[in-house]
């Protein structure tokens, strides 16, 4: 009764502008417009919160990662399967979440993936062994595919009009890449100081407050719903071809690609999304439409976003080794080693969101990607008598600086011009291209390190290969961008 009298006296308080399903959002006088953009700040702040701990629940077992081993009796293999399992369910659901997002409404969504995830959380702390462990994992990948598109979808809610949106998404971009290094940090601080299991406290208090601030602070804002039907067939073969491809990436490390055990996930994978995409050209109501990734800018953003985050994976693993075993770096020392990159990229994130509006997307991602590609060149540099304030430091300054910009510009490529009922559906294959970024990356990058005798030598030659495909992207976005603008004025000029 209270929450209806306030939705009305919001609804009151707007006229003109109208949204989805007739929330209207210019408000009426100065004080009006204050109360509005007071109530856009919060909800931007608790979606933004909930994003990056997303993010942060990807990387938090890394440091911990041997702890963990030693505490359960893990051999490798289960270890990289403990590291993984979040992030196959999580990339592998997530294209059905932005559909179920767009089909039952985000807030419904949002609520039932954050239930989810927060008390896998809270299980995932007080697991007895590597089965419950890996189970809460998954729970956990599981929920965050349903959050994670339905964040994006009661965002385009709270910022209707397209330009307010562009300014939000600008900054959205920055926040999954703080997610990512805050989880390296407060995991190597909190296994040192207490234990490994204190570190699911994070994301459930965080699931908590979440659920409080959904109503309180998000209780008037709606989004488009679209009436399609769900492609369940579609999201099994998704699902499947996704979670297979991205196990064998992983396992590709360990095992060399030519083991059955990485060959048999890897083609099995490709075969499933072969289908997938057959599937999607022949049916009503596809989960993925087939022309939704070729638009340019959309499709550049993706790369970005997808480049940006495996720059993140690989410099976190090739580091955190690098320090901990080369210079003999304790976890809590590692962790305070990456305050630096942390800071950068809080930082430069300040700034990308009004850069993107004053500059263009376009032109802030192929910077982002040639001051990352600096950043990694001057990794490329490491040997075994390499100091961290010469041969790390500026290396971990300049590298986040660049992937900074690129997640916030991309960020606004990939949404652009998304009609409302397919928010959702953007979130999902946003999120799609940042959790494969670190899985593919990683793999890509590893067999090039893997190609030198000397573990350090082989460091060095995975950062100068991820150098040199930024800057290969930059040059490719250029050029198809370009493509792009000049087919645009060709169409126009016909059109006169």
């Amino acid at each position: 009764m209270i929450l209806g009298v306030r939705q009305e006296a919001w609804r009151r308080l707007a006229v003109s502008r109208t949204y989805g399903e007739g929330v209207s959002v210019q408000a009426e006088s100065s004080v009006e417009r204050k109360s509005l953009a007071l109530r856009q700040q919060r909800a931007f702040l608790a979606l933004a919160c909930v994003q990056a701990t997303l993010i942060f629940t990807i990387t938090l077992i890394a440091v911990p990662l041997p702890s963990i081993g030693r505490e359960f009796a893990l051999d490798t293999a289960s270890l990289i399967l403990v590291n993984a399992a979040y992030g196959l369910a999580f990339s592998g659901l997530l294209l059905l979440g932005g559909r179920l997002s767009d089909r039952f409404g985000g807030r419904r969504v949002f609520r039932a993936g954050l239930l989810a995830f927060g008390a896998a959380s809270a299980a995932a702390g007080l697991a007895s062994g590597l089965e419950m462990l890996l189970a809460m994992r998954f729970l956990q990948g599981a929920g965050a595919a349903l959050v994670a598109p339905a964040a994006l979808s009661l965002l385009r809610g709270v910022f209707p009009e397209p330009a307010d949106f562009g300014r939000a998404m600008a900054s959205w971009g920055g926040v999954s890449v703080l997610g990512a290094t805050a989880g390296t940090v407060i995991s190597g601080v909190l296994t040192s100081w207490l234990s490994w299991r204190w570190m699911f406290g994070v994301p459930f208090a965080v699931c908590v407050a979440a659920l409080l601030s959904l109503r309180v602070w998000l209780p008037f804002f709606d989004e488009a719903r679209s009436g399609d039907s769900l492609d369940l067939g579609g999201a099994a073969l998704a699902t499947a071809g996704i979670s297979l491809a991205s196990y064998g990436l992983i396992l590709s490390g360990e095992a060399g690609w030519q083991s059955p055990g990485v060959l048999s996930p890897l083609l099995a994978g490709g075969a499933f999304l072969f289908c997938f995409f057959q599937l999607e050209r022949r049916i009503a109501s596809p989960l993925l439409p087939p022309g939704f990734l070729a638009e340019p800018g959309r499709l550049a953003g993706l790369i970005g976003i997808l480049l940006a985050a495996a720059s993140m994976g690989l410099v976190t693993f090739l580091l955190s080794l690098y320090l901990q075993q080369i210079k003999g770096w304790t976890p809590l020392w590692t962790a305070w080693g990456f305050i630096p990159y942390l800071a950068a990229l809080i930082a430069v994130s300040q700034i990308a969101a009004p850069w993107a509006a004053r500059f263009g997307a376009a032109r802030l991602l192929i910077a982002g990607l040639l001051l990352g590609a600096l950043g990694l060149a001057w990794l490329a540099g490491l040997d075994r008598q390499s100091s961290y304030a010469a041969g790390v430091l500026p290396g971990l300054l300049l590298l986040p600086a660049g992937t900074a910009l690129m997640f916030s510009a991309s960020a606004v490529m990939a949404t652009r011009d998304v009609p409302p009922k397919q928010a959702g559906l953007a979130g999902g294959v946003m999120n799609t291209a940042m959790e494969l970024g670190p899985t593919a990356g990683l793999a890509a990058f590893m067999s090039v390190a893997a190609a030198a005798t000397d573990a350090v030598t082989g460091y060095a030659w995975a950062f100068a290969a991820a150098a040199g495909t930024f800057i290969a992207a930059a040059a490719a976005i250029a050029l198809l961008l370009k493509a792009s603008r000049d087919q645009a004025r060709r169409l126009a000029a016909e059109n006169r």
